[in-house]
């Protein structure tokens, strides 16, 4: 019985699908704006946000996603998540980068 039992689990493992990485989402934050500006996600599927900025210092944060980090020149910085429930989340550089920095922003739309 143990032999059949190994051999149906090893099966079954061989023919599940396997869990596929994280999509990496590329956003360049640049002045005066987020590149892109507009994600489209989908609700229980993990992603990670990659950030760069070229120029200066950059901020990133969407409140309703209780998502946030500093972007540093130069350096990429990645945030891990999955979405959790559908709707429109705002998103905004709060690190203030110059005389369009109030205009910064996006949205992140999570689709069930």
């Amino acid at each position: 019985m143990k032999r059949r039992t190994l051999l149906l689990g090893a099966l079954a493992a061989a023919i599940a699908p396997a869990r596929a990485e994280p999509e990496v989402i590329h956003i360049e934050a640049v002045k005066f704006e987020f590149r892109p500006a507009e994600l489209r996600l989908k609700v229980g599927v993990p992603v990670i946000l990659e950030f760069t900025a070229p120029e200066v210092a950059m901020g990133f944060d969407a409140p309703g996603l209780k998502l946030n980090t500093e972007i540093p020149p130069g350096k990429p910085v990645r945030l891990a998540f999955t979405p959790d429930r559908p709707g429109e989340f705002e998103f905004v550089c709060d690190v203030f980068c110059g005389s369009g920095h109030e205009d910064m922003g996006g949205v992140i739309k999570v689709l069930a």
